[in-house]
Protein backbone atom coordinates (compact mmCIF):
# COMPACT_ATOMS: atom_id res chain seq x y z
CA UNK A 1 0.00 0.00 0.00
CA UNK A 2 2.74 2.50 0.88
CA UNK A 3 4.35 1.98 -2.53
CA UNK A 4 1.29 3.56 -4.16
CA UNK A 5 1.72 6.68 -2.04
CA UNK A 6 5.43 7.29 -2.56
CA UNK A 7 5.50 9.14 -5.92
CA UNK A 8 3.34 12.00 -4.68
CA UNK A 9 4.98 12.00 -1.25
CA UNK A 10 8.31 12.48 -3.06
CA UNK A 11 6.94 15.53 -4.90
CA UNK A 12 5.54 17.02 -1.69
CA UNK A 13 8.83 16.38 0.12
CA UNK A 14 10.83 17.99 -2.69
CA UNK A 15 8.72 21.17 -2.51
CA UNK A 16 8.99 21.39 1.26
CA UNK A 17 12.76 20.85 1.21
CA UNK A 18 13.32 23.33 -1.63
CA UNK A 19 11.44 26.02 0.29
CA UNK A 20 12.89 25.19 3.69
CA UNK A 21 9.36 24.58 4.99
CA UNK A 22 8.16 22.09 7.58
CA UNK A 23 5.07 19.97 8.13
CA UNK A 24 3.32 18.21 11.01
CA UNK A 25 0.44 15.73 10.89
CA UNK A 26 -2.43 14.86 13.23
CA UNK A 27 -4.37 11.94 11.81
CA UNK A 28 -7.09 9.64 12.96
CA UNK A 29 -8.63 7.12 10.59
CA UNK A 30 -5.59 6.93 8.31
CA UNK A 31 -3.73 5.51 11.34
CA UNK A 32 -0.36 7.05 10.46
CA UNK A 33 -0.54 6.55 6.69
CA UNK A 34 0.00 10.25 5.91
CA UNK A 35 3.02 10.41 8.19
CA UNK A 36 4.40 7.11 6.90
CA UNK A 37 4.27 8.31 3.30
CA UNK A 38 6.06 11.56 4.13
CA UNK A 39 8.63 9.81 6.33
CA UNK A 40 9.45 7.17 3.71
CA UNK A 41 11.27 9.78 1.65
CA UNK A 42 15.02 10.14 2.30
CA UNK A 43 15.82 13.38 4.12
CA UNK A 44 12.41 13.58 5.83
CA UNK A 45 13.97 15.12 8.94
CA UNK A 46 14.52 18.29 6.91
CA UNK A 47 10.76 18.91 6.61
CA UNK A 48 8.78 16.48 8.81
CA UNK A 49 8.79 17.65 12.42
CA UNK A 50 6.33 15.14 13.83
CA UNK A 51 2.91 13.65 13.89
CA UNK A 52 0.32 11.97 16.05
CA UNK A 53 -2.28 9.31 15.52
CA UNK A 54 -5.23 10.60 17.53
CA UNK A 55 -7.84 7.89 17.19
CA UNK A 56 -9.28 8.10 20.71
CA UNK A 57 -10.49 10.78 23.10
CA UNK A 58 -7.52 10.06 25.36
CA UNK A 59 -5.00 10.51 22.53
CA UNK A 60 -6.69 13.75 21.37
CA UNK A 61 -6.44 15.09 24.90
CA UNK A 62 -2.93 13.88 25.75
CA UNK A 63 -1.14 14.32 22.42
CA UNK A 64 -2.87 17.39 20.98
CA UNK A 65 -4.27 19.01 24.10
CA UNK A 66 -7.81 19.11 22.69
CA UNK A 67 -10.31 20.07 25.41
CA UNK A 68 -13.98 19.16 25.63
CA UNK A 69 -14.77 22.87 25.39
CA UNK A 70 -12.97 23.10 22.04
CA UNK A 71 -15.08 20.23 20.72
CA UNK A 72 -18.36 21.91 21.62
CA UNK A 73 -20.41 22.28 18.46
CA UNK A 74 -17.94 20.37 16.28
CA UNK A 75 -19.05 17.08 14.75
CA UNK A 76 -16.43 14.32 14.41
CA UNK A 77 -15.32 13.41 10.88
CA UNK A 78 -15.89 16.90 9.49
CA UNK A 79 -13.60 19.54 8.08
CA UNK A 80 -13.97 21.62 11.26
CA UNK A 81 -12.79 18.64 13.32
CA UNK A 82 -9.79 18.07 11.04
CA UNK A 83 -8.96 21.78 11.15
CA UNK A 84 -8.88 21.66 14.95
CA UNK A 85 -6.42 18.75 14.75
CA UNK A 86 -4.25 20.65 12.25
CA UNK A 87 -4.19 23.79 14.38
CA UNK A 88 -3.33 21.83 17.50
CA UNK A 89 -0.41 19.91 15.95
CA UNK A 90 0.90 23.13 14.38
CA UNK A 91 0.71 24.81 17.78
CA UNK A 92 2.67 21.98 19.38
CA UNK A 93 5.39 21.79 16.71
CA UNK A 94 5.42 25.30 15.15
CA UNK A 95 5.52 24.06 11.55
CA UNK A 96 4.93 25.96 8.32
CA UNK A 97 2.25 23.46 7.27
CA UNK A 98 0.07 21.08 9.22
CA UNK A 99 -2.35 18.38 8.23
CA UNK A 100 -5.35 17.32 10.27
CA UNK A 101 -7.21 14.21 9.13
CA UNK A 102 -10.41 12.62 10.33
CA UNK A 103 -12.84 10.21 8.79
CA UNK A 104 -15.00 7.17 9.28
CA UNK A 105 -13.50 3.73 9.48
CA UNK A 106 -16.13 1.36 10.78
CA UNK A 107 -18.81 1.04 13.41
CA UNK A 108 -19.03 4.76 14.39
CA UNK A 109 -19.87 5.51 10.75
CA UNK A 110 -23.04 3.46 11.08
CA UNK A 111 -24.14 5.67 13.96
CA UNK A 112 -23.69 8.65 11.65
CA UNK A 113 -25.75 6.94 8.91
CA UNK A 114 -22.72 6.72 6.63
CA UNK A 115 -21.01 3.62 5.27
CA UNK A 116 -17.52 2.87 6.63
CA UNK A 117 -14.67 4.35 4.66
CA UNK A 118 -16.70 7.22 3.22
CA UNK A 119 -15.82 10.83 4.03
CA UNK A 120 -18.11 12.09 6.74
CA UNK A 121 -18.02 15.55 5.23
CA UNK A 122 -18.53 14.81 1.53
CA UNK A 123 -19.51 18.35 0.64
CA UNK A 124 -16.16 19.74 1.77
CA UNK A 125 -12.90 19.30 -0.09
CA UNK A 126 -10.91 16.31 1.16
CA UNK A 127 -8.15 18.72 2.06
CA UNK A 128 -7.92 22.47 2.15
CA UNK A 129 -4.36 23.67 2.46
CA UNK A 130 -2.69 26.97 3.04
CA UNK A 131 0.52 28.28 4.53
CA UNK A 132 -0.82 30.87 6.93
CA UNK A 133 -0.87 29.77 10.57
CA UNK A 134 -4.60 30.44 10.74
CA UNK A 135 -5.38 28.06 7.86
CA UNK A 136 -3.54 24.75 8.24
CA UNK A 137 -4.23 21.87 5.91
CA UNK A 138 -7.12 19.60 6.75
CA UNK A 139 -8.37 16.30 5.50
CA UNK A 140 -11.57 14.40 5.95
CA UNK A 141 -11.80 11.04 4.34
CA UNK A 142 -11.59 7.32 4.38
CA UNK A 143 -8.94 4.95 5.56
CA UNK A 144 -8.49 3.32 2.18
CA UNK A 145 -5.27 3.95 0.35
CA UNK A 146 -7.06 4.71 -2.91
CA UNK A 147 -9.38 7.32 -1.43
CA UNK A 148 -6.54 8.91 0.50
CA UNK A 149 -4.38 8.95 -2.61
CA UNK A 150 -7.13 10.58 -4.69
CA UNK A 151 -8.10 13.11 -2.00
CA UNK A 152 -5.80 14.29 0.76
CA UNK A 153 -2.31 14.13 -0.72
CA UNK A 154 -3.21 15.58 -4.13
CA UNK A 155 -4.85 18.53 -2.38
CA UNK A 156 -1.79 19.06 -0.19
CA UNK A 157 0.46 18.94 -3.24
CA UNK A 158 -1.79 21.42 -5.06
CA UNK A 159 -1.79 23.75 -2.05
CA UNK A 160 2.00 23.68 -1.97
CA UNK A 161 1.99 24.98 -5.55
Amino acid sequence: MIQELLPQAERIAAKLKARGETISVAESSTAGLISAALLAIPGASAYFLGGAVVYTRQSRTELLGVTEQELTGITPSTEAYALLFARKIRGKLATTWSVGETGTAGRPAAAMAMPPGIPASPSSAPMASARSPSRPATATGSTTCGSFDRGARPSLEKGLG
